[in-house]
């Protein structure tokens, strides 16, 4: 099969495609045709070690865990492991890969019991490729932060991938929503279901004396001071890139010396969050937001893109057309 390798650290000029062995699934496993998959911020951070920790666990020089990036697919049941009975042979799916990643490829095996559920019958392969990581993200930290009806909630970055399905989402919570982006997305976010938007290049929203309940940074680049500041008390700041040092001991000491909390971390997939999602699409509650498209053996100018940090909702990467 046809996979995107890098042997190397670096631009997107390290991303080759390479002929790899077809993978065979273990007796829990499912195997994937691929039809669709995706190009995250986190590929792109993994392909370049940036963080410097991702070195750690995938190679100090090079990378040697795992070579294949991808996390979000779309496809068709190959073929299924003897022991497998939540799936069948020809069903169309959408999931995540974990941590393992491995997407960007013609083909995956996955369990069973993975972040992996059937494809909302009202889109595409292309389209529900793009919703798994940021919805899947969006919702766990919207949970984390305990949001409920009635609640008045910003969105920072609100057009990006996660910032496109927390409006969506939080909408769905039955909250009020202000959505901070660029002057090129307002309208974008105003369609997505915000009910304010604030330009961030022409207003601070931590000076106008507005509070809110929850504060949901999806890019890690909201001011942490004047956020605080911006909250109720016992509100909370989710910030879904908190992984430096110097953020979560700032986000640790504000838990501790007031009533307000700061929640960052990791998202966990859950196959729940998938199902809860795929409900939301097929009742028209939440829509993919797909910036640009890619063919597969043009997934390097799809980094290159990302790298530009200005996509709008999400990169998708057709790998195959459903005739083949």
């Amino acid at each position: 099969m046809k996979a995107i390798i890098y042997s190397k650290y670096g631009s997107p000029d390290v991303l080759q495609l390479k002929e790899v062995g077809k993978p065979i699934p273990k007796n829990n496993e499912v195997l994937i045709k691929i039809y669709a998959t995706s190009v995250t911020s986190g590929d792109c951070r993994m392909r370049k070690a940036d963080p410097f920790m991702v070195r750690f666990f995938n190679g100090f020089t090079r990378p040697t865990k795992i070579t294949i990036l991808g996390n979000e697919l779309a496809g068709e049941i190959e073929a299924v492991g003897k022991d497998v009975k939540l799936f069948a042979l020809g069903d169309q799916v959408f999931g995540q890969a974990g941590l393992s990643l491995g997407a960007n490829a013609e083909y995956i095996c996955l369990s069973e019991d993975g972040t992996l559920t059937l494809k909302p019958a009202n889109i595409t392969y292309e389209e529900a490729a793009t919703i798994p990581f940021g919805g899947n993200t969006a919702l766990h930290f919207l949970r984390k932060g305990n949001i409920r009806s009635g609640q008045k909630v910003l969105i920072y970055g609100a057009s990006g991938s996660l910032g496109t399905a927390a409006i969506q989402l939080a909408k769905n919570f039955g909250v009020e929503v202000t959505g901070v982006c660029s002057t090129a997305n307002l309208e974008l976010v105003k369609s997505l279901g915000a009910d304010k938007v604030i330009d961030y290049t022409k207003e601070d929203f931590t000076k106008n004396d507005q509070t809110y309940d929850i504060i949901f940074d999806t890019i890690e680049k909201s001011p942490f001071s004047g956020c605080v500041k911006s909250l109720k008390q016992k509100g909370i700041y989710l910030r879904a890139v908190h992984i430096t040092v110097p953020s979560i001991v700032r986000g640790l000491w504000t838990s501790i010396t007031s009533s307000k909390k700061v929640i960052g971390g990791v998202a966990t997939e859950r196959k729940e969050n998938l199902v809860f999602l795929k409900e939301l699409i097929e009742e028209g509650k939440l829509k993919p937001v797909v910036d640009k498209r890619y063919p597969f053996e043009q997934i390097a100018e799809a980094h290159r893109y990302v790298d530009k940090g200005h996509k709008k909702g999400n990169v998708s990467i057709k790998v195959r057309s459903q005739e083949s």
